[in-house]
């Protein structure tokens, strides 16, 4: 297997996503996947429930530093999907300072729910794990050694 990759489905802010979480970790503005599903309209002569639904993300690709890549999709009801939010699944995340978990846990706690906040626990140091305003589950040890 060459890489794992997060795919992450949005009801209907995979653009506000994708921007905070570029701005949070980093990486190329302009690389990988962006398509919206009126693309898809053009090419296959599909149509949707509303313009809403057409200009929605079908998807974009965020390549990530380290060579970590996410992947974002609105998931309108009206075209038949129904997202499902699993508290069984978080991204996980090891920063590689104690300043970088700190800021991370400050960013992704705004607008979200702190379910363990920062602190060292007998696995590692600096745990937290959050639910951001996005719904992604987070946790993270910090890698400092």
């Amino acid at each position: 297997m060459s890489k794992l990759n997060a795919y992450l489905r949005f009801p209907d802010n995979t653009e506000g996503a994708r921007k905070f979480y570029r701005n949070l970790f980093g990486g190329d503005k302009s690389g990988g996947v962006f398509a919206r599903f009126s693309d898809a309209s053009a090419e296959e002569s599909i149509s949707f429930p509303s313009e809403k639904d057409e200009s929605a993300f079908m998807q974009i690709e965020l390549p990530l530093p380290g060579g970590h890549v996410f992947i974002d999709t609105d998931t309108p009801e009206s075209m038949v999907f129904k997202l499902n939010l699993a508290n069984s699944y978080f991204q996980k995340s090891g920063p590689d300072t104690k300043a970088r978990a700190k800021y991370l846990a400050d960013a992704l706690s705004v607008d979200g729910k702190i379910t363990v906040g920062l602190q060292d626990i007998f696995w590692g140091p600096d745990y937290f794990s959050c639910t951001d305003k996005f719904g992604v589950q987070w946790m993270f040890v910090c890698d400092e050694t």
